[in-house]
């Protein structure tokens, strides 16, 4: 731009800010237009801040919901398996409450006979009462007897004793019962004590 011009802009009522150069500077609209886009992009971090710190509150809020309901979920669980073992206890210490209270039936039958005058034949009348009471009991609670005289001697039911050769019988027999053994439903209580009679082919065994 020559001086001339300068001049005559400068006579016509202003003066054109220049750069460095000596060239006009850039045109105020511009200069306007990009001060807002700085505004609006700061105001927009701001945002874009808040926002954030919005989240990680909201996050904060939900991890200390979850770790008061993992705290009280711990303490329920703890409660409910000390309940557990209270019960597990009391159904251990009174499982037989109702076999006792009706064993308690045949000790006051007991008492009776051995309280009550009479003959012996009477005495025994009211053993036998009392030991048919006392049977039917054990098999009302699922023990019943082992089968015993007359059968084949099997060892996980009866205990042997004794045993003789007896060419009677074709394979090892229980001859006799000496003491009774129960089964508790399929479950072996104690066995019977028996003596067998064997075969002459298995007497020396």
């Amino acid at each position: 731009m020559t001086n001339e011009t300068r001049d005559r802009e400068a006579e016509q009522g202003g003066e054109l800010e220049l750069d460095v150069d000596g060239e006009p500077a850039a045109d105020l609209d511009t200069v306007t237009q990009e001060a807002l886009a700085a505004v609006e992009k700061v105001g927009a971090a701001d945002e874009e801040v808040e926002s954030t710190a919005d989240e990680v509150a909201k996050l904060e809020r939900e991890i200390a919901d979850l770790r008061d309901r993992s705290i009280r979920t711990l303490a329920d669980f703890d409660n409910y398996r000390k309940r557990a073992d209270r019960e597990r206890d009391d159904i251990r210490r009174y499982a037989t409450t109702e076999l006792l209270r009706d064993l308690l039936g045949v000790v006051d039958n007991l008492n009776l006979a051995l309280a009550a005058d009479g003959a012996a034949e009477d005495l025994k009348k009211g053993v036998e009462l009392t030991l048919r009471q006392f049977a039917d009991l054990l098999r009302r609670n699922g023990v019943r007897e082992v089968a015993a005289l007359g059968e084949r001697f099997d060892p996980a039911v009866h205990e042997a004793v004794s045993k003789h050769e007896d060419p009677s019988v074709a394979a090892p027999t229980v001859v006799e019962e000496l003491r009774r053994g129960y089964l508790l439903h399929d479950r072996l209580l104690r066995p019977a004590m028996v003596r067998v009679a064997l075969p002459e082919e298995s007497a020396g065994g």
